[in-house]
């Protein structure tokens, strides 16, 4: 497996306590969360998978699952040798936070904050961020995301100033319209933003991998609210790479990876966790 770390992205909650008028999810896919039983038996499956593996939690709300800091970090801490990393809106109160940082010690890899306009101020988060990396064990890679919406690049540059005057990361999200990127008519104003050809650690462009060896199904796959495994974001979008079920006791992963068959890549985590032949490596910087 050289050169490449094995991921699982594992929907912890459909549920979020924001809702986000750009959200990618739809209002109706944006519910439920596995009950206790359903994540005692994901988690069974995630400690017999062989080798070293990070889980990455997401939502939703990861937060939001009422049994996120009771059962399911415990959980995978206890009960598994994988590392751990999430992806959250930051809103989770200041005291679960330094819950999640104790429960983490020493396991933690990636903390993604996802910073969104329309339920906080950039000054109160780039606050708490702040007041969260300097609780986090000095090797986890803490990392603010951001949607860059056409027109309105002015702004994300103000927030990108903001955050990085902290000390912190900011990683840039295109906005996805269905089907692909959406339009970006000022150019120029994009490019001050990215840069020079960012590659998938400066950015998410949601570029195709096409045609390119890909591992997703093999040593990396995702799994939705329901249980259900697929080899990829893109995949089960098209209704394709299924691998069973973590719930049922069902998951099947792929012995040999593939050429990719899609034109978009809509996450970053596999260019960058050395998935994709060609792209990125196995250091984990990305959101």
């Amino acid at each position: 497996m050289t050169g490449r770390q094995r991921t699982v992205e594992w929907q912890v909650a459909g549920a979020c306590n924001y809702d986000c008028t750009y959200c990618i999810q739809s209002p109706k896919y944006r519910r439920g969360r596995p009950d206790a039983a359903q994540v005692d038996r994901a988690i069974d499956t995630f400690a017999a998978l062989p080798g070293s593996w990070e889980i990455k939690c997401s939502g939703g709300e990861a937060f939001a699952h009422p049994l996120f800091l009771d059962q399911i970090v415990p959980g995978l801490m206890d009960r598994t040798p994988h590392t751990l990393s999430v992806l959250t809106n930051l809103s989770a109160s200041r005291e679960d936070l330094a819950r999640f940082t104790a429960l983490t010690r020493g396991r933690l890899r990636v903390f993604s904050a996802s910073l969104h306009l329309e339920f906080v101020s950039v000054d109160a988060f780039v606050e708490k961020a702040r007041e969260l990396v300097d609780a986090l064990d000095p090797g986890v890679r803490f990392v603010v995301n951001q949607v860059v919406f056409p027109g309105r690049e002015a702004e994300a540059a103000a927030c990108k100033a903001q955050v990085e005057a902290a000390g912190l990361r900011w990683f840039p999200q295109l906005y996805k319209v269905k089907g692909g990127v959406a339009e970006y008519p000022d150019a120029a104003a994009l490019h001050a933003l990215l840069g020079d050809a960012p590659g998938p650690r400066q950015a998410n462009l949601a570029p195709s991998y096409r045609g390119r060896r890909c591992w997703s199904g093999v040593d990396y796959f995702t799994v939705d609210k329901d249980g259900a495994a697929w080899s990829c974001r893109t995949a089960k979008r098209h209704g394709a790479g299924h691998l069973g079920n973590l719930f049922d006791g069902t998951l099947r992963l792929r012995d040999t990876p593939a050429a990719c068959p899609w034109d978009i890549c809509p996450c970053t985590v596999p260019a960058n966790r050395g998935m994709i032949e060609g792209v990125g490596a196995a250091l984990v910087e990305d959101a």
